[in-house]
């Protein structure tokens, strides 16, 4: 099994390239000129997409192909008293070479929108902006020009009191998303509602691939093992393809898991800075035989710094074949 790391959004080790740089609104609400406000907010995106730029090269430097995108890469957009304001076009130029980079070094890209992007719930409003919330990360995936390939991962959602209904409100609720927008979906499981194996049923319904996140298992377990699990989730990614060469036709595109380490045994479901491989290597060892190919997430604190010290940490694993500085075999 070849399996490759990735981080999530920001660098611990790359100076001043915060891919997030915001302004709130009360700010921007104190400038007299709406026109000059908006153009700041835009000069203020245009950096954090350059910055990406800069990881996405610092990531080649360091044999990094996946990596998490921020989802805040445009300060405030979405926000109600904005409606009218569309920076796509301002920063076409921008997201383009972002994409054309990724493309050209083969990085598989994605977004996970934050929690307020819930399809189970029962607020209209609430699903409006996770509607237009999907929306907008997708065009700015279609901005970058990447395929399908590139994903945007969520969880299910809130039960609201009864999970069956939530269940139900969430599989009617993605159903009514445009299908450009569903064809770059994945689900996760979460640490506190929905486990592994309830986040599973629902892919298989909805016909989407599942993103197992490791730590949520432990955390808030199936009836099965992630393990039992895995060959029906690995059914899961089958038919999804990846165009990594113009030239050459798509391969399929590898399972994504996600992976971080509890935070302490008071806050076990908050992550830690580093990954230990205490769970880890078990899970993988046991999926190995039959998965040719992984894409790990990891969601550490440390971000890149986490990523190297867990690839020293593999080294020291038996039957373990280093192929860079972000991958190796087992």
């Amino acid at each position: 099994m070849i399996v490759r790391l990735g981080y999530v959004a920001m660098s611990m080790i790359v100076q001043n390239a915060s891919p997030s740089k915001t302004m709130t609104y009360t700010n921007f609400a104190k400038l007299d000129d709406r026109d000059a406000a908006l153009r700041k907010l835009e000069r203020i995106a245009a950096e954090n997409l350059h910055n990406t730029l800069r990881l996405l090269k610092h990531n080649r430097a360091h044999d990094i192909e996946l990596y998490r995108c921020s989802s805040k890469l445009i300060p405030l957009v979405g926000h109600e008293m904005l409606s009218d304001w569309n920076p796509m076009e301002e920063l076409a130029e921008s997201f383009a070479e972002i994409g054309s980079y990724a493309r050209e070094h083969r990085m598989r890209i994605s977004f996970h929108p934050d929690h307020f992007t819930v399809l189970s719930t029962p607020r209209e409003e609430v699903l409006r902006h996770s509607f237009a919330d999907l929306d907008r990360h997708v065009r700015m995936l279609e901005a970058m020009g990447l395929d399908a390939a590139a994903k945007c991962n969520i969880h299910i959602g809130g039960t609201y009191g009864n999970k069956q209904t939530a269940r139900d409100r969430f599989i009617r609720n993605f159903g009514a998303l445009e299908k450009r927008i569903r064809e770059r979906m994945t689900l996760e499981n979460d640490d506190k509602t929905f486990t592994a194996l309830e986040t599973l049923e629902v892919c298989e319904e909805v016909g989407v691939p599942m993103v197992l996140d490791i730590h949520h298992d432990q955390v808030n377990r199936s009836e099965e093992t992630a393990e039992q699990l895995w060959p029906r989730i690995q059914q899961t990614w089958q038919g999804q393809k990846a165009q990594v060469d113009t030239a050459a036709p798509p391969r399929e595109l590898p399972p994504k898991i996600h992976v971080s380490s509890p935070k302490s045994e008071k806050d076990p479901r908050g992550h830690a800075d580093f990954i230990d491989t205490g769970i880890l290597m078990p899970f993988l060892r046991a999926i190995a035989p039959t998965t040719p190919r992984l894409d790990i997430m990891l969601e550490a604190k440390k971000k890149d710094e986490a990523l190297f010290n867990l690839m020293e940490a593999i080294r020291q694993e038996e039957g373990i074949t280093v192929l860079s500085q972000a991958s190796f075999e087992l």
